[in-house]
């Protein structure tokens, strides 16, 4: 067994409040209307088998705002004029947008930047989505939960999915990494946020890790401080984006450490994890995918996509970036995202990924191996 194939068998991620508490949002989306219920059973039916699609995406990933106040140094934020690309989604277009989607039983609310910097149209977001249980997922920085009393705000909006983003386990590691960030002040958050979560009788926060040469040798001091800051979920992303960019693939590629992870060590973690209350998992990707059947094929272009902070449709999480890879012309008035998903653009996507030719920004999540015939 290769080293991928090793790290493939490593326990995946879970939903914070676990799969029965998914599962059963599920059912009270699907619930809601027969036109949502209609829509999964043909995407059932139909799901990577086919370049034009007869139903719309189960899941979108939805970028509330495109800036942030850090400059990590695995990001791509960090080359952008001030941390920013494009002006915040309106809130108005977020609510467009996901009552045009009957069919949507989940979303991840962020993209690029930090969401909470949108202030108080974030936490509507979120709680526009829940009315309709669509399960959200969200990621934050920490840095600014303890403004205008966004901890709770975040567990009181009824967030499915918290993801805190906590590079280090002391402060020279972690603020050498989230540059901009302040060790104390984000642990402190981070406190906060987990007795929230506590004191409302719920379970909402991961705490993610991006394993790269900077904090390796950390990992198990990691699994520490998740357990000693409130946190019952923690994940070890083992790889690190080249958000379609060459030269962001040279550069994180010198930090990544996939080859150095040892198998015995990282089992070590989840059983480290395991005395201490905190259930360890490992995200990992690379090579993920195969095109041996459609089972197998990439996911996203047959049932989701991501949506920009300036309604350009983007063809994943690991590009980000409209500027980068777009498909469509965005989101125009009579238009919406149906017109884009549903159009040639798309369908020539869906084509590629089933021919065994998708576009290179898509074959790092693909297994070296030959195309299908």
């Amino acid at each position: 067994m290769d080293c991928g194939d090793a790290l493939r068998r490593l326990p995946a991620p879970e939903p914070a409040a676990g799969l029965a508490a998914y599962e059963r949002e599920r059912e009270l989306a699907l619930a809601r209307s027969p036109a949502c219920r209609a829509n999964y059973e043909r995407y059932l039916a139909g799901r990577r088998r086919a370049a034009a699609v007869d139903y719309q995406p189960i899941k979108l990933d939805i970028e509330n705002t495109s800036r942030c106040n850090f400059r990590c140094t695995m990001c791509v934020v960090s080359s952008w004029t001030k941390g920013k690309r494009a002006d915040d989604l309106p809130l108005e277009a977020f609510k467009r947008l996901i009552d045009e989607q009957e069919g949507l039983l989940e979303i991840k609310l962020q993209g690029i930047g930090e969401p909470t910097l949108q202030r108080d149209d974030y936490f509507a977001m979120i709680r526009y989505a829940r009315r309709k249980h669509i399960w959200v997922r969200t990621t934050t920085n920490g840095s600014l939960l303890h403004l205008n009393d966004n901890a709770r705000k975040l567990i009181d909006s009824d967030v499915n999915e918290l993801q805190i983003s906590i590079d280090g386990a002391s402060r020279e590691v972690y603020e050498a990494i989230r540059r901009g960030g302040v060790y104390d002040r984000v642990m402190k958050n981070v406190r906060a946020v987990n007795d929230c979560q506590r004191r409302a009788g719920v379970e909402r926060t991961k705490m993610w890790t991006v394993v790269q040469k900077g904090n390796i040798h950390e990992l198990e001091a990691l699994v520490d401080l998740a357990a000693d800051l409130g946190f019952t979920n923690q994940v070890f992303s083992l790889e690190l984006s080249d958000w379609g960019i060459a030269e962001w693939h040279d550069r994180n590629a010198r930090a990544a450490v996939e080859a150095e992870l040892e198998i015995g060590r990282l089992a070590a973690l989840v059983e480290r994890g395991e005395r201490l209350g905190v259930r360890v998992r490992f995200w990992n990707v690379t090579q993920k995918y195969s095109f041996e059947s459609p089972e197998t094929l990439c996911p996203w272009p047959f049932e989701r996509a991501y949506v920009a902070s300036d309604l350009r449709v983007v063809p994943c999480c690991f590009i980000g970036n409209p500027d980068v890879a777009e498909i469509g012309a965005g989101l125009p008035d009579g238009t919406g995202f149906g017109g884009v998903w549903a159009g040639d653009e798309f369908r020539a996507f869906r084509q590629a990924h089933l021919d065994g030719a998708p576009p290179d920004y898509c074959r790092n999540c693909y297994r070296r191996e030959a195309a299908p015939r």
